[in-house]
């Protein structure tokens, strides 16, 4: 197997592998890849003679991938799956989302299909007696309070709203805080249809609607003054630091806040973080931006299993791994051992004891990445970690809450299980048409007609074939084709 990687490589000897090894009966060489250079080596082994039996897939959807799968390097597993309980598709949506070019040449590692949501400063909504917000227009006002009324009590005028950082998104709708704005008025998620036609989420009259909604934040000095350069990796310090009371990401961004907070003051960390899930726009009306519903696929390769025979034995291996007693072993370990059950959470044993920590680790940062069927945020087989206060425990039950809540109005990208020649070979020439003159638009340094102008150049340099190439694909897909 080759595997990606976040921490030290665990012990092929120890208790995690063997546990792993005893459950489906084989014996594994896996190839632990670090994270950072996992894409690279995927290419290279790609392009070598030599596949592991089974490896993630991170980008599915890359060229590299692409052209392997099409020319029969894996197993095309769209309709191979009904026999295995564990790996059938839990969602039609991730199953169809996690399509290359309309087939399947994975099992796809599932992820919350909507988790998309508000953090904000819990303390300052208090201090100035303001409510969670319902619609685009309550948050506009939430972030000019927290700009204007020293929601921090100290004196001075040092806060804003809205924390927005640089996106490096290599393509326009890349799940960042603009593009769920774009989607809270209407806009498409990515792509969408509009009167029978393909039409980009930068070309549609709700999307101006969006762009003047965020320019007026940055206009107003609502927004932190360097959200065109912030780094995402700097992304928490306005709000842990006080500076900036609100940021659009995903969910579980607001367990990362707790954490951070309990290290600064374990006495008041619960006291600070609040969430709200998508919005309404002016009107009322609500549409909510989800996410894809999986993080890379599980490919298996035709090298060594030539045969269907062959094929259904590694099958029944992996639909091992993702049964329930497999979900637990990779995202959580051994039960007795290193953590015990509570109130249906999974609570650490012991967790200072070496041993303990060494199965932590190779848990949370390697085998964890074998999960198809359970991760964070999912209510998979495996259980979710137990955090301690209470402010904690009902954000968990909130966020489930309003996910599920959020998904009734969630925008599809129906683009998302095919692909289009063209948007491979002049991708990286095209993306950044549409997202530079966004930045430049907010940012006041070009007009709304030069805006359009880059549009129309995005178009006439391959945006117009992209759609033609998406939209008959996404026919065929619909088709069953």
């Amino acid at each position: 197997m080759m595997v990606p990687l976040f921490g030290t490589a665990p012990n092929p000897k120890g208790e995690i592998q063997q546990a792993v090894e005893k459950l489906i009966g084989k014996k594994l060489n896996i190839t632990w890849v670090p994270n950072a250079d996992y894409n690279e080596k995927t290419n290279v082994t790609l392009a070598s003679s030599a596949l592991p039996d089974v490896m993630v897939i991170q980008d599915n959807k890359g060229a590299s991938f692409v052209k392997a799968a099409q020319a029969g390097a894996f197993w095309d597993l769209t309709d191979k799956l009904d026999k295995y309980p564990n790996l059938k598709p839990k969602s039609d949506q991730a199953w169809l989302n996690s399509k290359t070019d309309g087939k399947n040449y994975g099992i796809y590692r599932v992820r919350p299909l909507l988790r998309s949501a508000i953090m904000i400063r819990k303390d300052w909504l208090e201090k100035l007696d303001l409510k969670l917000p319902e619609t685009t227009d309550d948050l506009y006002n939430i972030a000019k309070a927290f700009t204007e009324k020293d929601p921090d009590g100290n004196g001075k005028k040092d806060t804003y709203g809205l924390i927005l950082p640089k996106w490096p998104g290599v393509n326009f709708a890349a799940s960042s805080p603009y593009n769920a704005i774009d989607v809270w008025f209407g806009a498409p998620n990515n792509y969408g249809m509009r009167d029978g036609k393909l039409v980009p989420e930068f070309d549609v009259p709700e999307f101006w609607e969006a762009q003047k909604y965020i320019k007026k934040f940055i206009d107003e000095g609502l927004t932190n003054p360097d959200w065109a350069t912030l780094d995402t990796a700097k992304w928490d310090d306005p709000f842990i630091q006080g500076k900036g009371g609100i940021t659009i990401d995903v969910n579980v961004r607001a367990g990362s806040l707790y954490d951070k907070f309990k290290e600064l003051d374990a006495a008041t960390y619960d006291k600070k973080v609040a969430m709200a899930g998508n919005l309404k726009r002016p009107d009322g009306k609500k549409f909510s931006l989800p996410f894809t519903g999986f993080n890379g696929i599980v490919a298996i390769s035709k090298q060594r299993f030539r045969t269907e025979q062959q094929l259904d034995e590694v099958l029944k291996v992996l639909d091992k791994l993702a049964s329930k007693e497999g979900s637990i072993l990779v995202n959580n370990g051994i039960e007795g051992r290193n953590f015990k059950v509570e109130d249906g959470f999974a609570a650490k044993i012991n967790d200072q004891d070496p041993a303990m920590k060494t199965i932590n680790n190779d848990v949370e940062k390697a085998f964890i990445q074998l999960g198809m069927t359970s991760s964070v945020g999912v209510a998979g087989e495996a259980y979710e970690w137990k955090r301690p206060s209470k402010a904690e425990q009902e954000w968990m039950k909130y966020r489930d809450e309003v996910a599920k809540l959020d998904l009734e109005t969630a925008v599809h990208d129906p683009s998302l299980p095919v692909i289009s020649p063209t948007a491979v070979e002049k991708g990286a020439t095209l993306n950044p048409i549409p997202t530079d003159a966004r930045i430049k638009y907010l940012a006041g340094e070009i007009s709304e007609d030069q805006f359009k102008a880059e549009i129309k150049r995005w178009y006439d340099s391959g945006g117009t074939q992209i759609l033609a190439e998406l939209q008959d694909r996404i026919a065929k897909v619909g088709s069953g084709g």
